[in-house]
């Protein structure tokens, strides 16, 4: 999901082009999910982030697993339901990224996750296996996105806790479907997955989580450097 313009990030680009350490946001995205086991990615655009769809137009044309998919721009539940009803209408990539019939789980990204990774992705993919279900929806605990020092937005509480939805989650054919920060309506949630994860638990909605989505990034990188 990347058609939202992210007046809370403040500036001129639209918030999937936002640069998070030098590299947009969407792309990081689709890189993890290019690393995943998801065989095919549409990425839904919207009238609202121009630019951004005529990145990922560019993009698609290297990358024949990728589409763009024009919604209409009503919002993140309605294009999400847009999205749905075309992309399975022909058959859609499964949750477990085996194609699926039409109408079948499909997992949902929003595009400000810019810590996401393969192997990120793929144990939400084990979890929605795990649950058996249609649905899953994937959550962190308030606490621990203050703790990391990024925006709690949208708190909702789960087993008397407080948790804040993570923007990826596993959606059914016929399930209700996320909001704006990947909440799914009650009736149809399905299983909820919590989880402590960084790499879930960062969402850019102010200019405040890019510094704090960078550090971390850095941490990470340095890590991997030492460890080789």
């Amino acid at each position: 999901m990347c058609g939202g313009h992210g007046t809370r990030l403040g500036g001129e680009t639209e918030k999937p082009l936002r640069e998070v350490a030098g590299r947009p946001m969407v792309d990081r995205v689709l890189d993890a999910l290019a690393e995943s086991r998801i065989e095919a990615t549409h990425a839904v655009v919207s009238p609202h982030a121009t630019r951004t769809r005529d990145h990922l137009a560019d993009r698609s044309t290297d990358s024949p697993s990728l589409s763009v998919v024009d919604a209409p721009g009503n919002g993140y539940v309605a294009d999400l339901r847009y999205a749905m009803e075309t992309v399975g209408a022909d058959g859609a990539d499964g949750a477990d990224g085996a194609d699926g019939a039409g109408g079948g789980p499909l997992l949902t990204v929003a595009a400000d996750l810019p810590l996401l990774n393969g192997a990120a992705v793929n144990a939400v993919l084990d979890a929605a296996r795990a649950a058996d279900g249609d649905a899953l929806t994937v959550c962190v605990p308030a606490a621990r996105k203050r703790e990391l020092g990024v925006s709690a937005d949208a708190t909702t509480e789960i087993g008397g806790r407080e948790v804040v939805p993570a923007g990826i989650n596993v959606v059914g054919g016929g399930a209700g479907d996320g909001g704006e920060d990947g909440a799914t309506d009650d009736s149809d949630a399905g299983a909820v997955h919590l989880t402590d994860d960084a790499r879930l638990a960062v969402n850019v909605n102010y200019p405040s989580d890019v510094r704090v989505a960078e550090r971390l990034l850095e941490r990470d990188s340095g890590r991997h450097h030492t460890d080789r």
